[in-house]
C-alpha cells in the first residue's frame, strides 16, 4: 500500500532514562557492568548466550573487555536493566538497526539473567522502550528478530503484540551454525491497543499478593490483534 508519510525523519533515540514502576531502563555505561557480570554469571550453565552471537566468557575480565568494545555505542544503543527492588543491572536489551529516514527500529540484543526472567521487570523493560519508539519519537515500525530455533524468544515476541513476518531461511552463520531468522513486527497503528494491553498486565491490581499474575499479557495482546483483524 502506497500512502504519504510526513514528519520524517525521525530522531534518534536520546541517551536518557526510562522510569517504570517495576525497573528502570539507562544506556549501559561502564559503571554497569561489574552488575552485568555479576547477572550474568548466576546462570551456571551459561544458556543465556546460547542464541546470541558472543559468549559465554570463560572469565570476568573477558567479558569486561566485551562490554567495553560492545555496549557504548549508538547503534546498537545498548541499555541496562535495573530491578528497583534490587537496585542491581539484571539485563540489558539494546535499541539498533535505527532508520531514521524510515521511522524504523529494532529491539535485539536482548539478555536477562536469571533474575529478570519471567518478572513484571522484565515486561516493563520491554513495554518502556517500545514506549520511547512510538509515544516519545514517532517511529512508524518496531522489529523484533531472532534465531529460528529460539523458541523461547518466539513465544515472548508474540507475548508482547509483535506479529509474526516469515522466516529468512539461511540469513546468518552464527557462532558456526546456520541461522533461519525469524521476523516480527508492531506498527504504530497497533501500538495504541497494545500498550493498553501492557498498561492493563503492569497494574498492581494485576497480582494478588505472592505476586502471581491474575490475567495474562499474552491473552490481552492477542485479543487486541483479533480486534484489529
Amino acid at each position: 500500500m502506497t500512502f504519504p508519510i510526513p514528519s520524517l525523519p525521525r530522531p534518534r533515540p536520546p541517551r536518557t532514562v526510562l522510569e517504570g514502576r517495576y525497573c528502570r531502563v539507562e544506556p549501559v555505561t561502564p559503571d554497569h557492568f561489574a552488575g552485568l557480570w555479576e547477572a550474568y554469571s548466576s546462570d551456571a550453565q551459561g544458556r543465556i548466550w546460547d542464541y546470541l552471537p558472543y559468549g559465554p566468557f570463560p572469565s570476568r575480565e573477558a567479558f569486561m573487555e566485551f562490554a567495553h568494545a560492545t555496549y557504548l555505542g549508538e547503534d546498537p544503543l545498548f541499555h541496562a536493566i535495573i530491578d528497583l527492588a534490587s537496585g542491581k543491572a539484571v539485563g540489558v536489551a539494546s535499541l539498533m538497526r535505527i532508520v531514521p529516514e524510515h521511522g524504523v527500529i529494532e529491539v535485539g540484543h536482548i539478555n536477562y539473567g536469571p533474575a529478570l526472567q519471567k518478572t513484571p521487570a522484565g515486561t516493563e523493560a520491554q513495554y518502556l522502550l517500545m514506549k520511547r519508539a512510538f509515544d516519545e519519537l514517532g517511529y512508524r515500525r518496531y522489529e523484533w528478530k531472532c534465531n529460528n530455533a529460539n523458541e523461547g524468544s518466539k513465544a515472548a515476541a508474540l507475548r508482547y503484540g509483535f506479529r509474526f513476518e516469515g522466516v529468512f531461511r539461511k540469513h546468518l552463520v552464527v557462532k558456526g551454525q546456520n541461522r533461519d531468522t525469524a521476523w516480527f513486527s508492531i506498527t504504530d497503528d497497533e501500538w495504541p491497543a497494545i500498550k493498553s494491553a501492557f498498561e492493563r498486565w503492569l497494574d498492581p491490581g494485576n497480582f494478588d499478593a505472592s505476586g502471581r499474575q491474575m490475567a495474562p499479557l499474552a491473552a490481552n495482546t492477542s485479543q487486541q490483534h483479533q480486534q484489529q483483524q
